[in-house]
This record gives C-alpha cells, sequence and structure tokens, in this order.
C-alpha cells in the first residue's frame, strides 16, 4: 500500500522531473512536424515525419511508465505497425506515421506541453510555499527588522509587531503544507490522464484455463 509520503514523492517526481521531458518533446516534435510538412511536396519530408514520429513514440514509452507509477496500474502500449518486409527505404522511414498511434504521439508532444507548464508550475510554488513558510521562524525575525519592511500582515490591518509577521508567514506556510498532498495529486492527475487517454489501451487481463484434475495426466501421456 502506497503512503502518503510515497505518493506526494511521485507525484512530486511526475509533475516537477518530467517538465524537462516534455519541453523537449515538445521542441523536437514541433520543429520536426513544421519541417516534415513543410517539404511533404519535396520527397524529403516523408522521411523528417517519420524521424520525429519515432522520437514521439521514445517520448511516449517514457511517459507511459510515469503514468503507470502515478496511476498504480498498468497501462497497455497500443500496437505499431510493422513495415511490410518488401517494404522499400522510403516506406520503411516513414513507417512510424503510417499508423494512427504515431500522429497521436506526435499530437500529445503539443497538447501535453501547456499543461506540463501548469503541473511544473503550480507544484513548485506549492513546495516553496510550503518549505518557505514552515521555516519563517528561523529567518522572519532577521526580515522583519529591516527599515521600511512592511509585510502581508501589516497590510491587512493585523499589525506590524515581529511576532505578528512570523507568525501570519508560518501560519501561511502550514496552509501551503496541508493542500501540497491534493493540491500535487490534482496536478499530476492532468497529466496522466491526458497521457491515458492518448498514449495507452486498455491492459486485457491474463485468460486462465479452467483446473483439469487430469491435466498433468494428459501431459504426461502426449510426452
Amino acid at each position: 500500500m502506497t503512503t502518503l509520503r510515497q505518493r506526494i514523492a511521485t507525484d512530486t517526481r511526475y509533475a516537477l522531473g518530467g517538465f524537462p521531458a516534455a519541453t523537449i518533446s515538445f521542441a523536437l516534435v514541433v520543429s520536426g512536424m513544421a519541417a516534415g510538412i513543410g517539404s511533404l511536396v519535396a520527397v524529403v519530408g516523408v522521411p523528417i515525419l517519420g524521424a520525429t514520429a519515432a522520437t514521439a513514440r521514445r517520448f511516449a514509452d517514457t511517459e507511459r511508465e510515469m503514468v503507470a507509477e502515478v496511476l498504480e496500474r498498468p497501462v497497455g502500449r497500443p500496437v505499431y505497425p510493422d513495415a511490410p518486409p518488401s517494404a522499400g527505404l522510403l516506406r520503411r522511414l516513414a513507417n512510424p506515421v503510417a499508423g494512427a498511434q504515431g500522429w497521436l504521439d506526435m499530437l500529445h508532444a503539443v497538447i501535453a506541453f501547456p499543461f506540463a507548464v501548469l503541473s511544473f508550475a503550480v507544484t513548485l510554488a506549492w513546495w516553496v510555499g510550503a518549505i518557505a513558510g514552515l521555516s519563517f521562524p528561523l529567518y522572519g525575525w532577521i526580515l522583519a527588522a529591516i527599515p521600511g519592511m512592511e509585510g502581508l500582515p501589516e497590510l491587512l490591518g493585523l499589525g506590524d509587531g515581529t511576532a505578528t509577521f512570523v507568525i501570519f508567514n508560518t501560519a501561511v506556510g502550514a496552509l501551503f503544507a496541508v493542500t501540497l498532498p491534493p493540491v500535487v495529486r490534482g496536478m499530476a492527475l492532468v497529466r496522466a490522464t491526458l497521457a491515458q487517454a492518448m498514449l495507452t489501451r486498455p491492459v486485457r487481463p491474463a485468460v486462465q484455463e479452467p483446473f483439469s484434475p487430469y491435466a498433468d495426466l494428459l501431459a504426461a501421456r502426449r510426452a
């Protein structure tokens, strides 16, 4: 059973750690699709699109692994068609875009990027707010001693004392900490749900053969 700490760690790793991969995938796929579609009149556009789809497939495989970890269940990998044995060089180069899933992989790299940015920004902000707020008693009194320092408590009319300043900001940090698990979970699920819809297929349970007390005997006779 996954503990709360493990869940927060998994969701945070997906939201923060997956952002660089989403950025690189977006840049490569957008540039590859633009170059490939723009040069389709010339034959060179076909292998460019094929290479772009193959790149998107690698990122999609990585995304599927992370999604399975976030959702805590296995996800199915779509079937990618192989090139016919008699296919020529150009056909083999274009094979990654021969199936619908290749286009879905590329489309996901484009659509998922804004969600990755949102997930990264919100998760990072909540972690910074929680850590900075809970540790505020360690350094808040230094900030309060700065001449002309006006904190949020003073602007809200709660007073301008050092104790009020420290207690208020610590309470804000505690609020961030308490809401951190559901917020980070929500950000992870936003990305995971999109990836699940575009990159995965249902996992079919294995069909077990009915038990037969004579199975061993029949196997021995066949041997």
